[in-house]
């Protein structure tokens, strides 16, 4: 990872050589040769973080498109869901600004404001999974009233603190709380202390332990709805109602699942981990982290069936009559 790993040197034997030399601050994991800029040895798992960000980027750009130019999709889901595809977006563009500046522009102050974007956007992502959590148990909860004026308020109220929270957080290595010239307070991530990372490693597990009990308190609504449909309708068990709420429930599961294969490793690891552990460890868990916000529009975005219709109209200006005609579900929650 840039931000990781040991030393920087440049070396070589024989004649003209350019003998080891250790960079100051500068970014452990960067291996720059004593070459022009354009010859500079990359690390190929940085190229991975790259392409990335790249791709989290694209495709999250795409949701808030959508939502942004659609007015009909100004709900407090819609809002939510564009929350999420903001804040990974901001996480796709904190990985390739970071790369970038950490191969070319060399700056410990320029790598920082990166290093506290890509802090504050996956926080936000993660803190807008949790409100999304939240909006679809309280829709269920209290059907009736959902769509009230209240459920706006509070979903703006939401917004705002998830977003100052992570913004709070972001700022923390800018402000000072970073291990530049103190490095056996590093942490796995370069230049992050590990009281930080430990404190957003702890948020994260106490974050995934509520989402945990949110989705076992929606399945139990979800399956005592559909017992009671079944009990006013005389529907036997393979009715397709309750195949469709059976979905639904393992359309959860697989929400939460993916949710914690992609981030429980590298949360695990950071907490018990420090800069002196192999680089490639934290690669190991880190990479698969991202892989959550492109994973996100898919989960979220692309299979609600209005965004559909938007994305439909966005690229060839008509709706099939499939996306058009297709029920709502309980495997859609």
């Amino acid at each position: 990872l840039i931000w990781l790993a040991q030393e920087p040197t440049w070396g070589s034997s024989g004649a003209g050589s350019i003998e080891n030399i250790t960079v100051g601050t500068y970014p452990p994991a960067v291996v720059l040769p004593a070459r022009p800029p354009a010859e500079l040895l990359v690390n190929p798992w940085d190229i991975v973080l790259c392409s990335s960000g790249t791709l989290i980027a694209c495709e999250n750009a795409l949701v808030v498109l959508v939502i942004w130019q659609n007015p009909a999709l100004r709900a407090p889901m819609f809002l939510l869901i564009g929350s999420l595809a903001l804040a990974d977006l901001l996480a796709g563009l904190g990985l390739v600004l970071h790369f970038t500046f950490a191969y070319l522009l060399r700056s410990d102050s320029a790598q920082l404001l990166t290093v506290g974007l890509v802090v504050a956007s996956f926080s936000a992502s993660v803190f807008s999974l949790l409100a999304i959590t939240i909006d679809r148990y309280l829709s269920l909860y209290y059907a009736l009233t959902y769509n009230s004026e209240r459920t706006a308020t509070f979903t703006y109220t939401m917004l705002v603190l998830l977003w100052g929270v992570s913004l709070c957080l972001g700022l923390l290595p800018v402000t000072g709380v970073n291990c530049l010239g103190q490095e056996a307070n590093c942490s796995v991530i370069w230049p992050l202390t590990k009281n930080n990372v430990a404190v957003l490693s702890i948020s994260f597990l106490l974050l995934f332990g509520l989402m945990l009990q949110l989705y076992v308190q929606i399945c139990k609504i979800v399956m005592r709805h559909a017992h009671q449909i079944a009990l006013q309708h005389h529907f036997l068990a393979a009715s397709p109602h309750y195949v469709t709420t059976r979905k639904g429930v393992s359309t959860l599961a697989i929400i939460l699942g993916t949710f914690a294969a992609c981030w429980m490793p590298f949360t695990v690891y950071s907490l018990i981990a420090d800069y002196t552990y192999p680089r490639l460890y934290t690669y190991a868990t880190l990479v698969p982290a991202t892989y959550n916000s492109v994973i996100n529009p898919v989960i979220y975005a692309f299979r609600n069936q209005e965004i559909q219709k938007a994305l439909w109209l966005v690229c060839c200006g008509c709706i099939p009559a499939s996306v058009t005609q297709r029920a709502r579900t309980p495997s859609d929650v």
